[in-house]
């Protein structure tokens, strides 16, 4: 599954994008797996996970909360409030 990731989830993440070998069953999983193996911070001092709870995500290009399924799915976008609208 590839993880997208845009403004300070990439700043956060330290990379534009990432292909994981996801069991997880939903986004949850994956956001908890994510933020517990990546802990480096941001310029601002935070890290993935403190980042991830402000974000909105899609699956497949679709809106999704933190209990979807990820069953079948090929793309997770990741992305944090944006200024300007």
């Amino acid at each position: 599954m590839d993880i997208h990731y845009f403004a300070a989830a990439r700043a956060a993440r330290g990379v534009a994008q990432e292909t994981v070998a996801s069991s997880d069953k939903t986004l949850h999983d994956l956001l908890k797996d994510l933020g517990e193996k990546h802990t480096e911070t941001t310029a601002a001092g935070m890290t993935l996970a403190q980042v991830f709870d402000r974000c909105t995500f899609l699956i497949d290009g679709r809106s999704a909360d933190s209990s979807a399924s990820l069953s079948g799915a090929s793309r997770v976008d990741v992305l944090p409030p944006f200024a300007g609208g």
